[in-house]
C-alpha cells in the first residue's frame, strides 16, 4: 500500500514522499511496520522531522445533525534532522505500536467499512506539508474474535460498524472515538430486542466489553446496557457460547416478550431473521450499513475533526 505526491507546500521540483506498509494486517496493540522514502527535488532540503499520524473517519451527533471527518488518534516522530540533497533517496524505516483500542476493520477477511489510515507529514525549514493516508488492516484480538464467533453461532446476524466520536460514561477508554458492531438478533430475541451493539475497549491487560440492547416498542424500558472485562488470559479456557448468550439473557431480562417473532415495528434491520440465521451459520458475514448510538451512554463530543473537506 503506497502513496505518493508532490509537497504541494515546496512547489514544482520539490522532494515527493512515498509511505510503504508491510503487508498484512495487525492487531490491536500490535506492531506496525513500513518505511518512509523520500526523493529529492532539484534543490537540496534540510528534513527536520519526519512524523507518522494514525487517522480515523468518524462519525458525530450534534444539533444540526450528523457528520464525519478524519480523526487524528496518535502521533509518532520517526526520522528527521537530516539533509536531503539534491535528486538524493532516503529511507526512514519505521516500527510504531498501535493503541489497544485501534479500531478493528475486517473480520474473517470480510471489510467492515471502518476506515484507517498512516498519513506522513515532513516538517521542512519550519513548514508542513501533510500528505494523503494511507490505508492499514486490523484484525481482531483472540477475544473480540471469540465473542463475535460466539454471537455468530448463537444465530445472530451482523448489520453494520461505525465509529463513533464520544466517550462511554464508566469506561476505560483512551481514544476519543469508539468502535460500534451493530447485531441483528437471532430469532428467539427477535420479539424483545432489535439489536445489539458492542464494543471492545482493550488493554494491555484485557478487554472490557460494553454491550447495548436496543429493545423494541412499548416496554417502558430505557436501552439496556452491561459492561464485562476479560483477561487476555481466559479466551483458550472459556465457553464463549455459555457466556455470550449469558449476557445476552440479562438484556433481553430488561424487555417483555412480544406477541409475535421478529415482528416489524418500523425499527427492523435490513435483514430479516431468516438471513441473520444464515450469518450466524457462516461464521462471520459481515454486512455494511450506517449505525447511531444511544444518546444516554454518550458524552457530548466536541469539535475533535480535523479540517476534512469531506467532513
Amino acid at each position: 500500500m503506497v502513496f505518493k505526491r508532490l509537497l504541494g507546500s515546496l512547489g514544482v521540483g520539490g522532494p515527493t514522499v512515498e509511505t510503504v506498509l508491510e503487508d498484512g494486517a495487525v492487531l490491536p496493540g500490535g506492531t506496525l511496520r513500513g518505511e518512509v522514502r523520500l526523493a529529492g527535488g532539484n534543490a537540496s532540503y534540510d528534513i527536520d522531522r519526519v512524523t507518522l499520524e494514525l487517522v480515523a473517519r468518524a462519525e458525530a451527533e450534534h444539533e444540526e445533525g450528523e457528520s464525519e471527518g478524519l480523526v487524528g488518534f496518535a502521533r509518532y516522530e520517526v526520522g528527521g534532522a537530516f539533509r536531503l540533497g539534491e535528486e538524493d533517496s532516503y529511507r526512514v524505516p519505521f516500527e510504531v505500536t498501535l493503541p489497544w483500542e485501534t479500531p478493528v476493520t475486517e473480520l474473517h477477511g470480510e471489510a467492515l467499512g471502518i476506515t484507517l489510515g498512516v498519513r506522513t507529514e515532513l516538517e521542512i525549514a519550519g513548514a508542513r506539508d501533510k500528505g494523503d493516508f494511507d490505508a492499514f488492516v486490523v484484525r481482531p484480538l483472540a477475544v473480540q474474535e471469540a465473542v463475535l464467533e460466539a454471537f455468530g453461532q448463537l444465530g445472530f446476524g451482523f448489520r453494520s460498524a461505525d465509529l463513533e466520536l464520544g466517550h462511554i460514561n464508566g469506561s476505560g477508554q483512551q481514544l476519543p472515538f469508539y468502535q460500534e458492531i451493530e447485531i441483528i438478533p437471532a430469532p428467539g430475541y427477535a420479539d424483545r430486542l432489535n439489536e445489539i451493539e458492542v464494543t471492545f475497549l482493550a488493554h494491555a491487560g484485557g478487554t472490557e466489553i460494553v454491550l447495548e440492547a436496543d429493545g423494541r416498542g412499548g416496554t417502558g424500558v430505557d436501552d439496556a446496557l452491561n459492561r464485562h472485562t476479560v483477561g487476555h488470559d481466559e479466551v483458550a479456557h472459556t465457553d464463549w457460547n455459555t457466556v455470550v448468550g449469558g449476557w445476552v439473557e440479562q438484556l433481553a431480562g430488561r424487555y417483555a416478550a412480544r406477541g409475535g417473532r421478529g415482528g416489524g415495528d418500523g425499527h427492523g434491520s435490513g435483514m430479516g431473521t431468516g438471513a441473520a440465521v444464515a450469518v450466524g451459520a457462516a461464521g462471520l458475514a459481515v454486512g455494511v450499513a450506517g449505525g447511531m448510538v444511544a444518546a444516554e451512554v454518550v458524552d457530548e463530543v466536541g469539535d475533535f475533526f480535523e479540517g476534512d473537506e469531506e467532513g
